[in-house]
């Protein structure tokens, strides 16, 4: 072997070692910065730190029929979100599916355990053919069915059941199946992804994960593929063996599947050169600089959008002088906080909202309830709503052609109704078709009852109604009904 190519081939061996341990790195780090992120939300809350559905490319895309008609996203997704689905769509188109095999934390922390799993196990171990092939198509089934239902109902529908939300919320599990029973699935799933994942590698993202099947899909339009060289290939399977997603790559001409992550680990444990090559635009592209390109334009993209104001991933700070109505007040504002937000003396924000005084100032709202356990914070809201929107001129009700005569019409109407509906559980949170479900009501019905113009989406939340039709008021409708 002449001196040159043995520089060569060491220069190579040399690129691979740097490629496969600046991905792991990038994707431990990754996955470091959404763990840390998800726990000081869960102890900062909402409006100190982003959500995990904040930052997971899916909920701008569970968001995209309420921005396109609506102009606005659905609840705990922001700009930022909707910037990182863009962005990933883009990696999809031009390097396949290259976020989930670079940078992807979920896709991490899968990985992470596989590792651990071959060191427990002394193997990789495959799902026989014949069960695996047909159960990757769930994933598709899953995509389908979450944004269609996050569209027809204007939220985050799929989240009490995603393992991704669930691994966000590890640190509080008590508190988010109280607040929600349905995530218990979610955490259920976490622990089937975690243990799949120490036996067959990637194991959420082969059968369950969504975002993968769009990027796949997405991926068949892309440049880029991974091109085995028969003349050169010496079959000796090191491929084959360290493919997180169980590809063929040894008998592959070209690597089109839909399953594969771009992780290029298949290239890089390739022994002899030139037998596999990552080819964009059928231009050779060593792993390490496709590597650079994917996490430079993502993450470069990230920091130009949040330099120019285009990524928000928690609310906006109020401006200074700003104020809040206190039905707008957040659970994760100390009481101290929302007195300021909402322009109230501490005595008249704990009047307001029927605080007990043996509440500290700094507690936060949503915690008030563990000092004092008969305080409901969504009840008091719901009650200094009503207070609120009593002020509303009697102009903006006819705007709407809710009269009090009408109101109190109907009120009569319906004491002498035996079939009286309770609205009493219907939250202003909740979107329209929501309420309507909860009340087992026709839609029709639900926007007669509660004399909600036609031209609202169903998917506007109750307590939004105002914002698309200017005048209306859920909570004095509402207090009509109950009475």
């Amino acid at each position: 072997m002449s001196l040159k190519t043995k520089l060569d081939t060491k220069t190579s061996f040399n690129l691979n070692k740097v490629a496969k341990w600046l991905r792991l790195l990038i994707l431990i780090g990754l996955l470091g910065l959404v763990t840390y992120e998800s726990f000081m939300h869960q102890v900062l809350g909402g409006g100190k730190s982003p959500s995990v559905h904040a930052l997971c490319p899916l909920g701008g895309l569970e968001s995209l029929y309420t921005l396109l008609f609506m102009g606005s996203t659905i609840q705990k997704i922001y700009s930022g979100t909707v910037v990182i689905l863009v962005l990933t769509v883009v990696l999809a188109l031009l390097f396949r599916r290259s976020f989930c095999g670079l940078l992807c934390p979920f896709g991490a922390l899968q990985e992470l355990f596989a590792r651990i799993g071959i060191k427990l196990f002394k193997k990789r171990r495959v799902v026989p053919q014949a069960i695996d092939r047909p159960l990757r198509y769930l994933k598709y089934i899953i995509l389908v069915l979450m944004v269609g239902m996050a569209w027809y109902y204007g939220t985050l529908w799929i989240s009490p059941y995603d393992p991704y939300v669930a691994y966000g919320h590890i640190t509080s599990i008590p508190e988010a199946i109280e607040e929600d029973p349905k995530s218990i699935i979610g955490f259920i799933l976490l622990g089937i992804t975690v243990v799949g994942s120490l036996i067959y590698d990637r194991f959420f993202c082969k059968y369950l994960c969504p975002a993968g099947a769009l990027y796949g899909i997405l991926g068949k339009f892309s440049p880029t593929k991974v091109v085995r060289n028969e003349s050169l290939c010496i079959n000796c399977k090191k491929c084959n063996k360290v493919c997180p997603v169980n590809i063929d790559v040894e008998k592959a001409v070209k690597v089109t599947d839909a399953e594969c992550i771009s992780c290029n680990e298949c290239v890089l444990a390739c022994p002899k050169k030139g037998a596999l090559e990552v080819k964009v635009a059928h231009k050779v592209s060593h792993p390490l600089l496709t590597l650079a390109i994917v996490v430079g334009l993502f993450f470069g993209t990230v920091l130009v959008a949040d330099a120019t104001g285009n990524f928000q991933t928690i609310p906006a700070p109020l401006k200074e002088g700003e104020i809040i109505p206190v039905s707008e007040v957040k659970g994760y504002y100390t009481i101290e906080e929302a007195a300021s937000a909402t322009g109230l003396s501490l005595p008249e924000l704990y009047e307001k909202l029927g605080i007990p005084e043996k509440v500290a100032k700094s507690t936060k709202m949503s915690e008030i309830s563990q000092e004092a356990p008969e305080y409901d914070f969504d009840a008091a809201k719901e009650k200094a709503e009503l207070e609120e929107s009593s002020a509303v001129s009697e102009v903006s009700k006819e705007e709407q052609g809710v009269s009090n005569g009408d109101l109190q019409a109907e009120k009569s109407e319906a004491d002498n109704n035996p079939n009286k509906v309770d609205v009493s559980g219907i939250k202003g949170s909740m979107t329209i078709r929501e309420a309507a479900e909860s009340l087992k009501m026709d839609l029709n019905e639900f926007y007669q009852l509660f004399k909600i113009p036609d031209g609202v989406p169903a998917q506007t939340q109750m307590k939004s109604i105002e914002e698309v039709s200017p005048g209306y008021s859920f909570s004095q409708i509402k207090e009509y009904l109950k009475q």
